[in-house]
């Protein structure tokens, strides 16, 4: 009996690998960002679906590991002192992947402070933000008659990109040279905005050349590109 047989979620999703970190998610922004974690970080890892069309986020199975209800959620077999970790919150998994590994997460003391700055700006503005206005422009929310609501978002997200488009100005990425686990966190939802979402000339995204060149040189990472496809979708 594996150390990973004692999860419940193991059940609805058996590890073929259980030596392997599981990965539990779906190719959306916040999920890629894990997927792509892990694969610029070459851990070994095994990934499920978590399926939305069947409400698999919502199965006591899932419920049983992240009791939020969101993806991505992972269970390391080999977490901290050789002990099984269950980790949900897609911030607090880059942070923990970054400590695992030693990558992608500055060794400066500041430099660490500074990159967690603008992680915390991805979850707590970038994200919510974004996904409300794709709310508004593309599903359920674009049939209502009563625009305001949408344009609040346009709003806010419009001053998002400016913040980050000046943060960009002379910088390849967030924290300079240094690829990081901010960008990793805020680039899939920047491509998301103008690809998945269709919003690019809603929020006027022409107008911000500095996150044009940088989601072009996210976008050509192959890393990235493997990512984005994790876990395929059935």
């Amino acid at each position: 009996m594996s150390t990973l047989d004692t999860f419940p979620i193991t059940q609805k999703w058996p590890a073929t690998h259980p030596d392997r970190l599981q990965l539990y998610s779906l190719p959306t922004p916040n999920g890629v960002k894990v997927s792509i974690m892990l694969e610029e970080t070459g851990l070994p890892y095994e990934p499920h679906l978590v399926s939305f069309e069947t409400n698999d986020q919502m199965s006591a199975a899932f419920l049983s590991l992240n009791p939020n209800n969101k993806i991505p959620a992972i269970l390391d077999p080999n977490g901290p002192d050789g002990r099984p970790l269950a980790l949900w919150e897609s911030g607090a998994i880059l942070v923990y992947l970054a400590g695992k590994t030693g990558r992608f997460f500055p060794k400066d003391v500041a430099a660490k402070y500074e990159t967690l700055q603008w992680l915390m700006f991805q979850m707590g503005g970038v994200g919510p933000m974004f996904g409300q206005l794709g709310f508004f422009h593309k599903f359920a929310g674009k049939d209502f008659e009563d625009k305001r609501p949408r344009d609040r978002y346009v709003g806010e997200t419009k001053r998002l990109l400016g913040v980050l488009n000046q943060r960009m100005e002379g910088r390849a990425w967030l924290m300079g040279d240094e690829y990081t686990i901010a960008d990793i966190a805020t680039w899939p939802w920047v491509r998301n905005l103008v690809g998945f979402y269709g919003a690019g000339d809603l929020v006027g995204f022409q107008d911000f050349p500095n996150l044009r060149r940088v989601l072009e040189a996210f976008e050509q990472r192959p890393a990235v590109q493997r990512g984005l496809k994790i876990p395929a979708r059935g």
